[in-house]
């Protein structure tokens, strides 16, 4: 249950440690493959956010986190091995994220 109005109820109160992110941090949305358990260890803070799907967890961030315009590349998502662009591999979650960053405001191609 969240207490707070107008709070997706998929933003766990570790999410909230978004309110205190400023300009140059940086916020990966990352799958089961990504090392962050390792990445985390003596730096970044890792929050887990299992059985949420990186779409609906961007959908809800977006409602309260603003994108940073101050920079070049405000959205990314990582690249392909040689051997994905090369099959010219599809990846269909990038149109949704593109579809939720555009509502956002932010001008984005991936």
């Amino acid at each position: 249950m969240v207490v707070l109005k107008g709070i997706p109820a998929i933003i766990s109160p570790e999410l909230y440690t978004l309110a205190k992110m400023g300009h140059g941090d940086e916020l990966i949305l990352a799958d089961v493959n990504f090392p962050v358990s390792s990445i985390c260890r003596f730096g970044p803070t890792e929050i887990r956010a299992d059985g949420l799907g990186g779409p609906q967890l961007l959908e809800a961030i977006l409602k309260l986190f603003p994108i940073d315009t101050y920079v070049t590349n405000a959205a990314a998502v990582m690249n392909l091995d040689e051997a994905d662009q090369r099959r010219q591999l599809s990846i269909p979650v990038w149109y949704k994220y593109e579809n939720l960053l555009k509502r956002a405001g932010l001008d984005v191609c991936f």
